[in-house]
């Protein structure tokens, strides 16, 4: 039973790993990314975490993932973005719980937005993750992982609305899918000055080869700057089905140098 549970555990946090590293961390709390860039030669710093929670048939698992991004402007329109996860998970049944914590998996990503018009703008996000995780740990998926991402962005103030849609190439050591895709949508508003309501909405196909329900999730949350160059941020995320987490809270700030 301690095989199977660890196993199980594995496999969840591998999950965790994809969803972490698909994210290619957009404007947190928003899984979402938008098509704004940093501008050439300035620097964005993005330090927050996630706590997950899941309860089913007896097994109860939860996730910690803190993680750090920095992004630069190569350009006016052209970021590289650099991020770095730190995994800790414990999976808990009537036999017992396992639990491992460690670096999980790096990420580099390049996003161009290469069209804005009149508040509308697109964007591409290429990408890859590094096996810097320990994949024998489900802290990683012990081989590099490379993404497509396209971003829409619809400015009509005081709303923004962004969808992405992208490929993920799940090179990993496991039995996981390779093939994956995701969808996702948000919106954001101004509600008073310096305050933003945010909303997320969104699925990707499941790595788990064994599964046919594909995760989805709800979120909302909001941000506040406490100047211009610094932000903070509080979310909540639920799951729509049994493949998503039943709920996790966001938290973040954002430093523009």
């Amino acid at each position: 039973m301690k095989k199977i549970l660890l196993a199980s555990g594995i496999l969840i946090a591998a999950a965790v790993v994809f969803i972490v590293s698909g994210s290619a961390f957009a404007a947190h709390p928003l899984i979402t990314d938008d098509t704004g860039t940093q501008g050439k030669g300035k620097f964005q710093l993005e330090v927050n975490a996630e706590y997950a929670h899941d309860s089913n048939d007896g097994v109860t698992t939860e996730e910690t993932t803190p993680a750090a991004a920095i992004s630069y402007g190569i350009t006016d329109t052209m970021d590289i973005v650099l991020g770095m996860p730190y995994l800790s998970w414990s999976v808990k049944d009537t036999s017992g719980k396992t639990s491992e914590n460690g670096v999980s998996d790096a990420s580099v990503d390049l996003k161009w937005r290469f069209y804005e018009h009149e508040g509308l703008s697109f964007a591409l996000k290429p990408g890859a993750t590094l096996p810097t995780g320990d994949d024998k740990k489900g802290l990683g998926n012990g081989k590099a992982t490379y993404h497509m991402f396209f971003i829409t962005t619809k400015e009509l103030k005081p709303w923004a609305f962004h969808m992405n849609l992208g490929y993920i190439r799940n090179e990993n050591k496991g039995d996981d899918r390779k093939d994956l895709w995701h969808v996702s949508a948000a919106t954001e508003v101004e509600l008073v000055k310096d305050l933003k309501f945010v909303a997320d909405i969104g699925m990707e196909r499941t790595p788990d080869k064994t599964s046919s329900i594909d995760p989805a999730y709800i979120l909302g949350g909001l941000v506040y700057s406490l100047t211009e160059h610094f932000d903070i941020d509080f979310g909540i995320k639920g799951g729509l089905n049994k493949a998503e987490p039943d709920y996790a809270l966001l938290a973040g700030i954002t430093l523009r140098f």
